[in-house]
């Protein structure tokens, strides 16, 4: 070693790391945009994920619709109305999948071979991989939102089509296993053709819809006379709820206004009793109430419940706090993946997201949580083969469902009637 004289300074690498923030409530929405009224020369996005943080921002990427059409005649547009204007959270990412190339009038038209967005079908919106060129279309791009933003979706929504029971089905699917790693919450509408609120329990039955990973809303909010579908409302709704609490989905969307003037359903509307609301409720749907504080979201419970008893999986803030979770371990720890598997990087995993988790239990997201790196789950076969287990313990907050006053008429009040003076 050479030779030194004085004061020499080294530094090693922190023992504890920051954890990768995640946004928990960002939606990946899938629908119909008026691509065909941007100017000439202007690229018409199809089947391409856009990130969008404001309307201005959708309307120069997408359009927006001509005189006399309404906001409705173009689900993408109309959700991200709602989100970023009316809800006023950001940001989300659109994908639309109305091409005025293909989706075109037919010969008996007013003006044969216009664009005409309602040719946009459940299969365009379900989408796939193009097995010549392997290109996303669809509810299949979601898969790269993260290699394209570097943000993880959070809730994903079809408005407008997810009341097909086959685009339901790809929305619950593409909830899991995002890029292999990731996990999110899909929303989708009961559709008219389900006329009254005691046929939505057998309708997600019958269609195979009691998934842990979608959130079932039904009514359709009303506003300005117009009727907007209710997913894209009860989106808003979560995006607004994780925005008032540093984006730590922790509060369930349950009783937190809608801005609506009224909800219908199938022409009609919609005005439940706390029973009927209830009822939904306990069957595994999210609906609108009209009680105190004016029309708020209802409902606590995932599509899986009440089939599915585990609390994980049917309660929504703890099933999302788990994405969130699960999501923030895969990102913060990326970085550890192929090196050395030695003590110190044990340690300091476990140590960074214990302190972590703390932190959580500090402000109350959490009831209390820990990390551990135990025998019983780290065999020395795993170990050899480069195979490490952390086992994580977390307790979520439940979402206050009952509360409940016991009344008792106490007789032993009666003495202060006494002692009068007269």
């Amino acid at each position: 070693m050479a030779y030194q004289h004085g004061v020499f300074i080294q530094e090693q690498a922190t023992s504890l790391v920051t954890p990768v923030e995640v946004n928990s409530a960002l939606p990946v929405i899938v629908g119909t945009a008026p691509v065909h009224h941007l100017g000439v020369g202007v690229a018409r996005p199809v089947n391409v994920p856009k990130l969008i943080y404001s309307m201005s921002d959708f309307v120069t990427v997408f359009g927006a619709p001509a005189e006399g059409e309404s906001a409705a005649d173009y689900t993408l547009y109309e959700a991200a109305n709602l989100y970023l204007a009316r809800y006023k959270v950001a940001p989300i990412v659109a994908i639309n999948v109305f091409d005025p190339a293909v989706h075109v009038a037919g010969p008996d038209a007013p003006v044969p071979g216009a664009p005409d967005v309602t040719k946009v079908v459940a299969t365009d919106i379900i989408g796939g991989i193009d097995s010549t060129t392997k290109a996303r279309k669809g509810l299949a791009l979601v898969e790269e939102v993260y290699p394209r933003f570097r943000l993880i979706p959070g809730q994903i929504l079809a408005p407008g089509f997810s009341g097909t029971p086959s685009v339901a089905l790809a929305v619950g699917s593409a909830c899991s296993n995002i890029c292999g790693h990731f996990r999110a919450m899909g929303i989708i509408d009961v559709p008219d053709e389900v006329k009254l609120y005691t046929e939505v329990p057998a309708w997600l039955n019958d269609n195979n819809l009691t998934d842990i990973n979608l959130l079932c809303m039904f009514g359709s909010p009303v506003y300005g006379g117009l009727t907007e579908h209710g997913s894209s409302h009860l989106a808003g709704v979560i995006g607004q709820r994780d925005a008032e609490n540093d984006g730590i989905p922790f509060w369930s969307p349950s009783n937190k206004r809608l801005q609506c003037e009224g909800l219908v359903h199938a022409g009609r509307d919609l005005n439940l009793t706390p029973i009927e609301g209830a009822y939904l409720n306990g069957n595994g749907i999210v609906t609108g109430l009209n009680m105190v504080g004016g029309i708020v979201a209802w409902g606590d419970q995932t599509a899986g419940y009440p089939g599915i008893t585990d609390v994980k999986d049917t309660s929504i803030p703890i099933r999302r706090m788990f994405n969130w979770v699960g999501n923030t371990l895969v990102l913060t720890c990326w970085q550890y993946v192929s090196n050395p598997l030695r003590r110190r990087m044990i340690e300091t995993v476990q140590d960074t997201f214990n302190v972590w988790l703390n932190g959580l239990v500090g402000r109350e997201y959490l009831l209390g949580g820990r990390v551990a790196f135990e025998t019983v789950d780290n065999p020395t076969t795993d170990l050899m083969a480069g195979k490490v287990r952390w086992h994580m313990y977390l307790t979520p907050p439940q979402a206050a469902r009952e509360l409940t006053f016991v009344l008792e008429y106490d007789p032993s009040y009666l003495s202060t009637l006494y002692g009068l003076t007269a």
